[in-house]
C-alpha cells in the first residue's frame, strides 16, 4: 500500500496536480503511514515539481522540535516543496505507547505549537514552560517555516487565528461550517490567510455512478477504520452512522460527473474564499481506480478550475 501511495503521487504530478498531502495514523488499519514526513521524503526524491505537505502530523505525540528539525530538511531537500501541517491529535492509545500522555493532548497543544513556531523562526531555540524545558540550542538545519493547523473546534481556530496561521478545514463539514470558521478565525483577528479545505474528489461517468461507486465502496475500509481509534482512558471511542456519513460526503463534495465535480468545486471556492481544496482520491479502495480518478480529474476538471 505504501509503494501504491508513492505511485498515485506520480501520477497526481503528471496529471497537473498542485501537491500531495500525506496523513499520519499509528496502530489502525485506516491508514498505514505511521510517518508523513518519511513517506514525503521518499516522494520528494520521485517526483520534481509537486509540492507536498502532511495532513497532518500530529503534535501531540512527537516533540516539536524534532518535527521542525524533519520539516526543515525535507524544506531543503525538495527546494521549498514541503508544508508542514499540524494538528492537535484525538485522546488516542497513542499517547500512551509514545509517552506523552493524555494531559499533551488536553492542555498541551499551544504549548506544542508555540515550541515548533519558535523553532521554525530562529536559528536557536529553547523552552521553558509546563510540558518543554531545555536550554538554547542550534537548529541544524535552519528554516524558517510555518505551518498549516488542522482545525476542527472553537479553541484551535482562536488559537491558529491568535499565530496568523493559515487554517485545514475537514472533510466532515459544508459550506457553511466552513464560513463559519472562518468568521470565527477573524473575530479573533486572524488576519487574510490561504486557507485550506480537505474533501473528496471522484469522478464518475454519471453522477449517479459516482454516487454509487462510493456508497459501496467506502463502507468497507471507513467502518473497521474508525472503529481503529481506541481512547487512551475509559472516555467513550467514537461512533457515527457510516451511511448517513457517507450519504453527506457524495452529495456536498466533488463526488460526480466530470462538470459536477467543477460545479461543486466552484461553488465551495466562491462560498468560502478558500481557493486550495485538498481532494481525498482513494474513496474505491482499489489502486487501480484510484490511478483513473487522478487521471480523469488531472484531464476533465482541472483545467476548468484552475487560473
Amino acid at each position: 500500500m505504501l509503494a501504491n501511495a508513492l505511485e498515485l503521487i506520480v501520477a497526481a504530478e503528471e496529471a497537473g496536480f498542485a501537491d500531495a498531502w500525506i496523513a499520519e495514523h499509528h496502530f489502525m488499519s485506516y491508514g498505514v503511514c505511521p510517518s508523513a514526513t518519511t513517506l514525503a521524503a521518499v516522494a520528494i526524491g520521485r517526483t520534481s515539481r509537486i509540492g507536498f505537505g502532511t495532513a497532518v502530523s500530529v503534535l501531540s505525540t512527537q516533540h516539536p522540535v524534532a518535527l521542525a528539525e524533519q520539516a526543515a530538511m525535507l524544506h531543503h531537500l525538495s527546494g521549498g516543496r514541503f508544508t508542514l501541517g499540524v494538528g492537535r491529535g484525538g485522546p488516542w492509545v497513542d499517547l500512551e505507547v509514545f509517552g506523552t500522555g493524555l494531559a499533551r493532548f488536553e492542555r498541551g497543544f499551544e504549548e506544542s505549537l508555540d515550541v515548533l513556531l519558535a523553532a521554525l523562526s530562529s536559528e536557536r531555540v529553547s523552552a521553558a514552560g509546563e510540558f518543554f524545558s531545555f536550554r538554547e540550542v542550534p537548529l541544524v538545519p535552519p528554516a524558517r517555516l510555518r505551518p498549516v493547523v488542522a482545525c476542527t473546534s472553537p479553541p484551535t481556530v482562536a488559537l491558529a487565528a491568535k499565530r496568523d496561521l493559515p487554517m485545514l478545514l475537514g472533510m466532515h463539514i459544508d459550506d457553511e461550517q466552513k464560513k463559519s470558521m472562518i468568521a470565527r478565525y477573524e473575530s479573533h483577528g486572524g488576519g487574510a490567510q490561504a486557507h485550506m479545505a480537505a474533501v473528496v474528489g471522484y469522478v464518475a461517468n454519471s453522477t449517479a455512478q459516482a454516487r454509487n461507486d462510493l456508497r459501496e465502496s467506502l463502507p468497507r475500509w471507513l467502518k473497521p477504520g474508525l472503529a481503529g481509534y481506541i481512547p487512551v482512558d475509559n472516555r467513550e471511542p467514537p461512533s457515527r452512522d457510516v451511511s448517513a456519513y457517507i450519504d453527506f460526503l457524495t452529495r456536498v463534495h466533488p463526488v460526480g460527473s466530470p462538470d459536477r465535480c467543477v460545479e461543486s468545486i466552484m461553488r465551495t471556492s466562491e462560498a468560502t474564499g478558500i481557493q486550495h481544496l485538498i481532494l481525498m482520491v482513494e474513496g474505491m479502495g482499489d489502486h487501480q481506480r484510484t490511478l483513473e480518478n487522478i487521471r480523469r480529474l488531472g484531464a476533465e476538471v482541472l483545467p476548468q478550475v484552475t487560473g
